[in-house]
């Protein structure tokens, strides 16, 4: 079989944009996307992607160019995970709460050509592009206008160009898009969240997408037309591959420019939705607010970012929804890893399924290898739940690397492998089990201290809504565990400092127990959901210092 080569036929570049042609095809009378009042079919979702894609192709962008977004979950924000790359440029989503210095430098940094902007960020654009330095591009302007007043401070730029709508109007619904040359060619660029270093720019390919979206499928064994809430910023890693996924099976996208416990519900019972996802603080906030009864049918909750404390899987799941949790990275396009689900846990106690679910899993499907290994030696650590070791990934979906950082790439790629910075274990039944980002485990006297396992044990606490546990310098110590936590409205009764120290002290090892608690009515949060540990850490070291009790 030396002679079998491989040919045009079965070598077409591989890439999610042909899931829309597809779903065109297939689900064309069907719902695509629906946002408050408004609902658009695959056909119209089609033609639309194609009439913007033309009219981007008609600005002179080109292969390789940067087009960047800045918008909530709105229609405008899905038809762009096709339209631009469609293009054939290179899409980059942004974070909507980063301040202005931040998107002037990511704006900076891509080369963006052409920026979508939402209409209520009008202004922090403009700032943004304000620090541009003399002399340096400026990306042209679309002002993504909604639903909002026809006035708005975007318009007066001088490097405004035209509304989305009018980039609808004007392009052509028979747009031939073409294939990427190659399917290593890059699809999209996604900035880190920058919790515990500066962002980076993650660049993912055609054929890395392809793969990640018919894993976020497989994995999560997602149905055909499903209906999906988007509770999930799309900005955060291309809302996990999702916008894809949905368009390969014709599901329904439910979109939202904001969201709370009481929109989440309303638009659950009003469009029967089935599936969507988030980070532990969606969670936290399906259970902050009192329902009478659990959900008529229920809803699939595929959730990842920190680990959800098994105390929260337990309340979410008795409200009638159905986790699934699951461990990924910007780099890695989507799931990773996965809690698959055993027939033989639905037999054990809910307080221990939810313990179980609180692992992250074994490999996802599209990947091809996942181990805790000791990160100076690359040897595997035991497999006894115990041992501590670094998270290390192979696999399709993996990024290209980092935008103009070879040092950066290269430090996380080596021998094979992508390095994740994340800390766990492998227990005996070969689930991973996150333990810690590598940079916030304390050292205190010596001792390991897993911020993640002490925060599982405040989140167990009646009063307490969220926590998290980060070093605090002590003079003795070295390091002491500093807890911040908010606490729920409702509770009759507040709880003191003391109080929180001894709940711990029955539950922890005593090196274990924080020696401070900060009450805070909110707790620092990025865009996608996750505690800011590194504001906290800040804050913790301006604390007076005090001596702390000895252990």
């Amino acid at each position: 079989m030396d002679e079998l080569r491989p040919t045009p036929a079965n070598s077409s570049p591989l890439t999610p944009l042909g899931f829309l042609d597809r779903a065109a095809t297939v689900y064309g009378d069907c719902p695509s996307v629906i946002y408050n009042d408004t609902t658009y079919t695959w056909s119209q979702t089609h033609r639309r992607c194609l009439r913007v894609a033309c009219s981007i192709s008609s600005l002179g962008i080109r292969r390789g160019h940067v087009v960047s977004v800045l918008s909530p979950n709105i229609p405008a924000m899905y038809e762009l995970h096709f339209a631009v790359p469609m293009s054939g440029a290179v899409l980059n989503t942004i974070n909507t709460r980063l301040d202005t210095r931040t998107v002037s430098l990511l704006l900076r940094h891509s080369q963006s050509k052409l920026l979508f902007v939402d209409h209520t960020l009008s202004s922090l654009v403009l700032d943004a592009v304000s620090l541009f330095p003399p002399n340096t591009p400026t990306p042209l302007l679309i002002l993504i206008a909604d639903d909002a007043p026809p006035a708005s401070p975007l318009r007066s730029s001088s490097r405004f160009y035209a509304t989305y709508d009018e980039m609808v109007q004007r392009g052509n619904p028979e747009f031939s898009w073409a294939l990427p040359e190659n399917e290593w060619d890059p699809m999209t660029l996604n900035y880190t969240s920058g919790t515990t270093s500066s962002p980076k720019g993650v660049v993912h390919c055609h054929r890395g997408l392809f793969v990640a979206a018919v894993n976020s499928l497989v994995d999560w064994a997602v149905p055909k037309q499903p209906v999906y809430l988007w509770t999930l910023p799309m900005f955060h890693g291309n809302g996990w591959s999702y916008p894809y996924g949905i368009a390969a099976v014709g599901g329904t996208n439910v979109c939202l420019r904001k969201f709370d416990a009481q929109v989440i519900y309303a638009l659950i019972k009003r469009h029967a939705v089935t599936h969507m996802c988030g980070a532990p603080v969606v969670l936290n906030m399906l259970t902050s607010m009192p329902i009478y009864k659990p959900l008529e049918n229920p809803v699939h909750i595929l959730v990842g970012g920190a680990p959800p404390p098994a105390s929260v899987l337990f309340q979410t799941e008795s409200l009638g929804f159905v986790v699934t949790h699951a461990y990924g990275l910007t780099e890695t396009a989507g799931t990773a890893v996965i809690c698959a689900w055993k027939p033989k846990w639905n037999r054990l106690p809910a307080t221990e399924t939810a313990r179980l679910k609180s692992r992250q899993g074994v490999r996802a499907v599209a990947m091809t290898r996942v181990d805790v290994v000791d990160p100076n030696t690359g040897a595997p650590v035991k497999r006894d739940g115990l041992s501590p070791g670094e998270v290390v990934l192979r696999g399709g979906c993996l990024m290209l690397g980092y935008l103009k950082d070879p040092k950066g790439t290269s430090k996380c790629m080596k021998h094979g492998w992508f390095y994740t910075g994340d800390v766990a274990v492998m227990h005996p039944d070969g689930y991973m089990e996150i333990k810690d980002r590598s940079k916030d485990v304390i050292i205190s006297g010596g001792e390991n201290v897993s911020s993640v396992e002490v925060e599982s044990v405040l989140y167990a606490h009646a009063a307490v809504s969220e926590a998290a546990v980060v070093a605090r310098p002590d003079e003795f110590w070295g390091e002491t565990p500093c807890a911040f936590v908010s606490l729920k409205a409702e509770i009759e009764r507040r709880p003191t400092e003391n109080e929180i120290i001894e709940y711990c002290r029955g539950k922890l090892p005593h090196y274990m127990v924080p020696k401070t608690v900060v009450f805070k009515d909110e707790l620092p949060k990025t865009s996608t959901g996750k505690i800011q540990k590194f504001l906290l850490r800040e804050m913790a070291k301006a604390l007076v210092f005090t001596r702390q009790s000895r252990m």
